[in-house]
């Protein structure tokens, strides 16, 4: 069998081993990638015939307000995976140790005194006005925000495993996790609404807890087996270890809580302004166009990795060919989002069945912003694997200041409704589409100073 996949790599022209590595990540990533896509298309239905469209717009706004919180990782997880990849580059073992130890334990360190300070505010939180919804919910929100913060801070330790896989080029462990929990989350959900009364909490609790099981039985397996010698221990943890991560994972994490302002300020803009009802539509749309990229991550993710290797050994001949690869599916996949635009009336109804209406306004801007998604991601994905973010840290920044005023402007000067907050997230981002590719060039061709270059 092996001899045949070797057979066929040659007659495709792949020849170099990394390559070979990430295909077969990709063809394992699009099966499961594939049936992720699918159940959580098909949860939606669900979810909203359990709720309603007034509980299910609480619970997508809860959600993107929690996420808030996942820039306490301090870019931990990211600077894991580089410096993790970078030493099994080398062959560093024991440097490879030190970094899942000094990850592991000092995101635990921080996710458990998170909590314990979000125990004691959660006292004082009147979360009805948050989500601009009614009094009678205050009880069932003060409890259901304890339960999904509570595994959220779990999950932010639990999910380094995935990080791991992906930092040695097996980022397809991270699809097949997603696909069990999506999979898993339908077939519960589907029992609820069989079983049970409609309620928000209990639905919340049973969509927070599932993905921290599965993920405690991975790490459970992982470090017993196959990662059985970077099993976490405290003796390896050391604050030099620590540094090197921090000094790289910094950077990410200033990139992440850019995005988390850009990306959940979003919801919270709209529940606010317009009502949780409103939060649907958008997210659906959204939903709908991320297709694209969910799938182009496929073949993307597994390139980081790759692009931190080669980087590490001066494989420039491998760089250059593998972004020209990644522009080319990029391309493709634009082509693609044109089509899910000319096709998103049918898909709506057929979906949704005519419960949520999305205006066609909302469509093509959120066609656009997958776009300049898929236009900028082979870019990005080659900085990030250098780790020469500093530009990409700046520039974010930049776009999380500019989002949140442009998309109150336009929802309350131009009443644009839910459509404005997605056209500032386009404006936000045109300095990146700029930038990106010019530091890519520069760094490929040897010729990067100063800003271009950290």
């Amino acid at each position: 069998m092996k001899q045949k996949v070797n057979k066929l790599y040659s007659k495709v022209g792949i020849k170099s081993d990394r390559t070979k590595k990430i295909t077969k990540q990709v063809i394992i990533s699009f099966l499961f990638k594939g049936g992720s896509i699918i159940t959580s298309f098909l949860l939606v239905p669900v979810i909203i015939n359990y709720l309603d469209t007034e509980n299910y717009g609480i619970w997508l706004t809860l959600t993107s307000f929690i996420t808030w919180f996942s820039f306490f990782d301090i870019g931990l997880g990211n600077g894991l995976r580089n410096k993790f990849a970078e030493a099994k580059a080398k062959g560093d073992v024991s440097l490879a140790r030190g970094y899942v130890s000094s990850a592991y334990f000092t995101i635990g360190a921080i996710s458990f005194s998170i909590f314990i300070l979000f125990l004691i505010f959660n006292f004082f939180i009147d979360w009805t006005i948050i989500f601009n919804t009614k009094p009678s919910l205050q009880n069932d929100l003060g409890y259901l925000m304890l339960i999904v913060f509570g595994f959220f801070c779990l999950q932010m330790v639990v999910n380094l495993i995935t990080t791991i896989y992906t930092a040695d080029q097996q980022p397809s462990m991270q699809g097949k996790t997603h696909f069990f929990t999506q999979a898993g989350t339908l077939i519960l959900i589907w029992v609820l609404t069989k079983t049970c009364d409609s309620s928000l909490l209990v639905f919340g609790s049973v969509f927070s807890a599932f993905p921290v099981l599965i993920l405690l039985w991975l790490n459970w397996f992982s470090f017993n087996n196959k990662y059985k010698s970077f099993k976490p221990k405290l003796s390896l943890w050391k604050q030099e270890y620590l540094k090197d991560i921090f000094g790289l994972g910094f950077k990410f994490f200033i990139i992440q809580f850019a995005g988390i302002i850009i990306y959940s300020t979003d919801s919270l803009i709209i529940a606010n302004m317009l009502g949780p009802a409103e939060v649907v539509p958008y997210q659906m749309a959204f939903r709908y166009f991320s297709i694209t990229i969910m799938i182009f991550s496929i073949i993307s993710t597994p390139y980081w990795s790759g692009f931190t290797e080669a980087y590490a050994n001066n494989d420039k001949q491998w760089i250059n060919k593998s972004i020209k690869v990644l522009v080319k599916f990029s391309l493709l996949f634009i082509i693609g989002s044109l089509l899910l635009l000319f096709c998103s009336k049918w898909v709506y109804q057929l979906w949704l069945g005519g419960k949520v209406h999305i205006p066609f306004s909302l469509s093509l801007l959120m066609m656009v912003y997958f776009v300049q998604i898929l236009f900028i991601t082979p870019f990005t994905i080659y900085i990030n694997g250098t780790g020469k973010v500093l530009i990409q840290t700046l520039q974010s920044v930049f776009s999380a200041l500019l989002n949140i005023p442009l998309s109150i402007y336009f929802i309350k000067q131009l009443n644009m409704g839910s459509s404005g907050v997605i056209l500032a997230t386009i404006i936000s981002l045109i300095p990146s589409l700029i930038l990106a590719p010019i530091q890519t060039w520069k760094l490929t061709k040897g010729s990067a100073t100063k800003l271009f270059n950290k």
